[in-house]
């Protein structure tokens, strides 16, 4: 696995801790469709929660969250759209949260921000 592929699958596995540390309830992983993937997938009460995990190992590109462009976000919003006509209710309450991480000496710095993608 290269370096970027294990970066950002160690990234996902740290969000997955968050989250659930949290009080949230995983439901899935890197579901894909054709037009992309969702990263996780999680329950945070009634709410169904799309996580896009963003990690960054330093901070030569800048902070892991400003890596997330219109293009992206819109993207987002078309892959939650797409899960909840194949998955859920249509009257589902769902957000698009982001954590972001920054890997680097000692513990993981996480930011967490909830309802980061409007739609």
């Amino acid at each position: 696995m290269d370096h970027r592929k294990q970066t950002g699958r160690q990234g996902e596995d740290i969000a997955v801790s968050f989250l659930t540390g949290k009080g949230y309830q995983l439901i899935e992983r890197n579901w894909r469709c054709p037009g992309g993937e969702l990263d996780i997938i999680a329950a945070d009460g009634d709410t169904l929660v799309f996580v896009e995990v963003r990690t960054r190992s330093g901070l030569r590109f800048g902070p892991a969250e400003e890596s997330i462009t219109p293009a992206k976000q819109a993207r987002l919003i078309e892959l939650a759209q797409t899960y909840l006509q194949e998955k859920a209710a249509s009257t589902q309450r769902w957000r698009i949260d982001v954590v972001a991480i920054q890997l680097g000496r000692g513990l993981p710095q996480i930011n967490h921000i909830e309802n980061a993608v409007g739609w």
